[in-house]
């Protein structure tokens, strides 16, 4: 299975940085809306069967138009939510942000036990996120797109990625609208499935007029060691 993971277009609380995870979220903003607009052009000719989205709304309302332009519904899993800000939600103070991002820098150097500040450690996060990739696999499917978030997309992709290492994540942002696809890779005498990130585009898709660097929120930002 190839999978297409997409972060969502850009929102008020990113523009104002803030650590916004909960559900159900925000909305997108005029440049949010214009950045899911531009995603069916971006990805038209590939052979996508099957649209899926986190219960954020922002994740819902930029899957919409590649999802009206190919003719498949959007399906919302929980589990592909943004990695909770615990008791760091809506603060966007500095301290607080490299709280976060050194967190999950953790989980993918794999201290899984560390908890987010008052929220969940990494082995419930990377959990609820492989059981909708486990789902999506075991439905068949060849080519799903994902729309998450961020943190999630950034975190699973570097640690379940067998061709990057931890400080992949420290090197590489994710703009809003930023894509990366990632191909399983069958185990060979018996070993388990594995992945690898076969690319990555950390800025938005639809060019220069659609970047948003600097109002992209915490989880474009660079992770601070």
């Amino acid at each position: 299975m190839r999978l297409i993971l997409i972060r969502h277009g850009q929102t008020p609380s990113n523009v104002e940085h803030f650590l916004d995870t909960a559900v159900p979220g925000p909305g997108l903003t005029e440049l949010g809306l214009a950045q899911a607009a531009a995603l069916p052009d971006a990805l038209a000719g590939e052979p996508i069967d099957g649209v899926f989205a986190s219960n954020l709304v922002r994740t819902q309302l930029t899957a919409d138009p590649l999802a009206a332009a190919l003719g498949l519904p959007v399906q919302a899993r929980d589990g592909l939510r943004e990695i909770s800000a615990g008791s760091l939600e809506m603060r966007n103070d500095r301290d607080a942000i490299v709280s976060y991002l050194k967190t999950v820098f953790r989980w993918v150097e794999g201290d899984l036990d560390t908890r987010m500040p008052g929220g969940p450690d990494g082995r419930e996060t990377f959990a609820r996120f492989d059981a909708v990739i486990a789902e999506l696999q075991a439905s068949g499917l060849s080519m799903p797109v994902i729309f998450s978030h961020g943190a999630m997309i950034r975190v699973w992709c570097t640690a379940r990625a067998e061709n990057v290492e931890p400080d992949f994540i420290v090197e590489n942002a994710l703009s809003n609208t930023g894509m990366a696809v990632m191909e399983s890779v069958p185990g060979e005498d018996g070993a388990p499935e594995s992945w690898r990130l076969l690319s990555w585009m950390g800025e938005a898709v639809g060019g220069r007029t659609l970047r948003d660097y600097g109002e992209d929120g915490p989880a474009g930002e660079d992770v601070v060691l």
